[in-house]
């Protein structure tokens, strides 16, 4: 443990803000969000005091997978400004000590990318063999591989008697990663971005990269770890980089090679096993279930336990694709704002680096549209039509849609109690969520005991307190039903965290020494009578939740 006290990396006690840049800011009243509006909004961020922003994709595309399908990795589309623009972002974000991480997407491209469309010529052509062909007869498909977004994953091209193969949309072709070509083409293209002063990279489901769909392998393939560390060596290594790799196939032993702390992979792995414990087992996120909190418990101290020393954990709630945790687990009616505090306080308690989703830190909550012609998210419109036709009651089927759409997420930042939340002058893409008249951040930085003031509290506690970087995780309480408690312990201090996760009042048995400990942070706000210290004696308010540190 002293490698990771002595050799601390500056992102290990950074917070990453995520931005969706359709929805974060508009400058030019086209109702989308854009570079410009987020340039106008970094002061913001610099107030609550977070280290860099993750930016999801603002390459030229199509956007037929909402950018995740680039057609030029070296400029920015029109929607969101110019390449001027991107250079102008990162200069100012540098000047409030803020770094700029970009998505980068390096499984697929669009079918609209240069290299596409000279591949399509022949099989002769010199970009031909950077997307992955096989020969065979129309109809015929070379296996039974499905895409991601349904169908085949293969689609034919006559005029070469060829199949090429899609993970994803049929227009997201993948890359031949076994070229060395493309490699390079693509280190360069990083290497670019690192010159342009980027300060790291978030990618895209990178563990996809070295399929071999002849053996029906996607994720996982056997040169993965090859290619990450060529990659790693050719380009971050070259940088003071945060990197993080989207990997939906990892487990705690795969996550140590991601994130090995000599630096020969990533910086830290995104996974996901948390994110799928309200889901009925063996169905889809859109059958829901109850969450159980001993699960969630179990999921995450696996890998705070399993990585300490040896890798690095992302912390994360929320993010683009995923609904507002506030309403997911925990109460976004009597209880918001408790109930907001308790959850950002459990994450950023914990040992990695957490990661904010735009909006989170206001307590925004989903969205209930008052019918389907009202949401924008494909994934959300597929679904719908797939379940009416299938005989599901609608009800039913908005159910699940008000609980997990995409486009919780995606309904625009809310400012302030103007017209459309101050995210844009015009006709917003989507709609704003219709309470922005309560929720919105000139309201919350205005409030002392505001969701927005308590996590800029928690990213302060993070940079102040070594414990809360290298400090060893111990779960409490593992099988009870209302509480997560847990501490942290470094060589001179102890830090505990102590959560109701649940509506009702709950009690547990604390060491007595916690009572004389430090009250970093709490969640009620201050009152007189009893109720402020009842957790002392281990009675927890509903959604209560303590952080307290003792020294040694």
């Amino acid at each position: 443990m002293s490698e990771r006290t002595t050799e601390r990396k500056w992102w290990q006690q950074a917070v990453v803000y995520q931005i969706y840049p359709r929805s974060f800011q508009d400058s030019n009243g086209d109702g989308i969000g854009d570079i410009p509006g987020i340039i106008s909004r970094l002061d913001y961020l610099r107030e609550l005091g977070i280290d860099a922003i993750w930016l999801s994709p603002v390459y030229r595309s199509p956007q037929d997978d909402n950018g995740y399908d680039i057609s030029d990795y070296q400029d920015i589309d029109p929607m969101f400004g110019s390449l001027a623009d991107m250079e102008e972002l990162i200069a100012e974000a540098k000047k409030r000590g803020i770094r700029i991480i970009m998505d980068l997407v390096l499984n697929h491209t669009s079918d609209e990318h240069r290299w596409f469309q000279e591949a399509k010529k022949s099989k002769d052509n010199p970009y031909h063999d950077y997307y992955v062909w096989r020969d065979g007869v129309e109809g015929e498909l070379p296996n039974d591989m499905e895409a991601a977004f349904g169908g085949p994953a293969w689609e034919w091209v006559p005029e070469l008697k060829q199949y090429y193969f899609h993970q994803f949309s049929v227009k997201q072709p993948d890359l031949n990663w076994e070229n060395e070509k493309v490699r390079r083409e693509i280190y360069d293209m990083i290497l670019w971005w690192m010159d342009k002063g980027v300060g790291g990279f978030r990618l895209d489901v990178i563990d996809q990269i070295a399929k071999e769909p002849d053996q029906r392998i996607t994720a996982n393939g056997p040169r993965l770890h090859e290619f990450i560390q060529e990659m790693s060596r050719e380009t971050f290594q070259k940088g003071d980089l945060i990197t993080v790799g989207e990997a939906w196939g990892a487990d705690p032993e795969r996550a140590k090679l991601y994130s090995n702390p000599d630096g020969s992979e990533f910086s830290m792995v995104f996974q996901f096993e948390h994110i799928g414990l309200d889901q009925q087992e063996g169905k889809s996120k859109w059958d829901l279930a109850p969450l159980r909190l001993v699960d969630l418990k179990k999921a995450l101290a696996k890998w705070q336990e399993e990585l300490h020393g040896c890798g690095w954990n992302s912390l994360f709630w929320n993010n683009h694709d995923l609904p507002r945790i506030v309403s997911r687990w925990g109460n976004d009616k009597e209880y918001r704002v408790q109930s907001a505090k308790m959850l950002a306080m459990i994450l950023h308690g914990m040992q990695g680096t957490p990661y904010i989703y735009q909006g989170e830190e206001l307590g925004m909550t989903n969205v209930r549209f008052p019918d389907i012609s009202h949401y924008r998210d494909i994934e959300t419109l597929h679904l719908y039509e797939e379940r009416v036709e299938a005989g599901y009651d609608e009800a039913d089927v908005m159910t699940s849609i008000y609980a997990k759409s995409r486009d919780n997420a995606r309904t625009p930042m809310q400012w302030d109690g103007s017209a459309n939340a101050g995210f844009t002058a015009g006709e917003p893409w989507i709609e704003v969520n219709e309470n922005y008249r309560q929720i919105n951040a000139e309201t919350e930085m205005a409030d002392p005991d505001s969701v927005f003031r308590f996590y800029q509290k928690l990213i302060a506690l993070r940079k102040e307190y070594p414990v809360i970087v290298d400090g060893k995780f111990t779960l409490l309480f593992p099988e009870d039903e209302q509480i997560f408690a847990y501490t942290r312990s470094s060589k001179d201090s102890q830090l505990l965290v102590l959560a109701n996760f649940s509506g009702k009042e709950a009690s547990c048995s604390l060491p007595e020494m916690w009572a004389e400990g430090q009250v970093l942070a709490c969640n009620y706000e201050k009152e007189s009578g009893a109720g402020e210290e009842a957790w002392k004696s281990g009675h927890l308010r509903p959604y209560e939740a303590v952080m307290v540190l003792c020294q040694k």
